[in-house]
């Protein structure tokens, strides 16, 4: 009975040192010390460069539609030529259009000897009538029938009008200054003004315009920073422009416009600048990328190793006099160059804060700063 007692009381204090060990060592790994970086929370100047995907068109991109049908008979351009605004760039057949307006002219023609015999039949049934020899029914059609002699020959006059422009369109003209694109139609086509594709693009490309997509938070960031959209666009620095093959076109642009429109689907405004074009290196619908300087000044910059984002949200972690590390959530501005966020709220300037390795705390953890 007493080696039971004793194997009881043996297995109890066992037990409780177990307890007591496990105990321990969960406390030690809920709340660890290490080593972590810090830094004292300061303010300075700081300039952001954001870049963006854009397309480039011509200030005036025009597609060139024929106004009449008929067999394409010549193309007075070659692609990529420079025309100016009238200049012809085809020719259509012109011999039906031709004798319309020969047609028009003869019926014009016609209407007017009808309204001149009119005017003579009127002229004197008005002398027999004030000499009473006709009656005034007689008078009054003869009135009737200059009036419609009238008619008719401004009818007529219309008709001719309509054959002379058809045959004015026939001659397919620049609408505007620019450089000729694509000629898909060749001698002998037929064409019309409801094919599906046109003659040729008109690109005046003098000045370019540059389009690129801005999130919805940056515009409402600018505006309310500067007082107004207009103001925000006023007050954005000249941009750069990087083509295709990486190169930095030498010509900074200048932002023209923002939309009124958000995206719904990508909840992005599209923004538009204008760059010269001088020696004609930029070419509508070709594709780059703007750069967009943007300048904090005397702002709280930390670096983005210092915080910890969760989905739209930021924090850090404050470190107080005992070395305890504190959770604090931030606000950042819009921005960021990747390796560094700007802080609108949330820290202020003295606060020390882990600098690295933020992810791998927990609040309320002890920690010990790197001197």
């Amino acid at each position: 009975m007493r080696k039971n007692v004793k194997f009881i009381v043996a297995s109890a204090l066992t037990m409780s040192v177990m307890l007591c060990s496990c105990g321990g060592k969960k406390t030690q790994q809920q709340m660890p010390t290490a080593n972590f970086e810090t830094m004292k929370v300061t303010t300075k100047d700081v300039t952001m460069t954001t870049k963006y995907s854009a397309t480039i068109r011509g200030r005036q991109d025009i597609e060139v539609y024929p106004q009449v049908g008929g067999t394409l008979q010549r193309l007075c351009v070659t692609e990529g030529q420079k025309v100016s605004q009238g200049q012809p760039l085809f020719i259509i057949d012109q011999v039906p259009y031709q004798a319309a307006l020969n047609t028009a002219e003869a019926a014009l023609k016609a209407a007017q000897a009808q309204e001149a015999t009119a005017q003579l039949n009127y002229e004197s049934r008005k002398q027999l009538f004030d000499q009473q020899v006709v009656s005034e029914f007689d008078m009054q059609t003869a009135q009737n029938s200059l009036l419609s002699a009238k008619a008719q020959v401004a009818q007529a006059e219309a008709q001719v009008v309509n054959a002379r422009n058809s045959l004015s369109y026939t001659v397919v003209k620049s609408p505007a200054n620019g450089v000729v694109g694509t000629l898909p139609y060749r001698q002998g086509a037929l064409v019309g003004a409801s094919m599906p594709q046109p003659l040729t693009t008109v690109s005046d490309n003098s000045k370019m315009y540059v389009y690129f997509a801005i999130s919805e938070a940056q515009l409402l960031s600018m505006t309310r920073e500067s007082g107004s959209t207009e103001a925000a666009i006023s007050a954005m620095p000249e941009v750069k422009l990087f083509l295709i093959d990486g190169s930095e076109y030498k010509h900074t642009g200048k932002v023209e416009s923002v939309s009124g429109v958000v995206d719904r689907s990508t909840g992005t405004v599209q923004v538009r600048a204008v760059f010269d074009n001088p020696e004609k290196l930029l070419h509508s619908g070709s594709t780059g990328s703007v750069v967009i300087p943007t300048t904090y000044k005397d702002k709280i910059v930390i670096p983005t190793t210092a915080t910890v984002q969760i989905q739209d949200k930021f924090k850090v972690y404050i470190v107080d006099k005992d070395n305890i590390a504190h959770e604090q959530l931030v606000v950042t501005e819009p921005l960021s160059n990747g390796k560094e966020y700007v802080i609108k709220d949330g820290l202020k300037v003295g606060d020390v804060i882990v600098a690295e390795g933020a992810g791998m705390l927990k609040d309320g953890q002890d920690i010990k700063p790197n001197k």
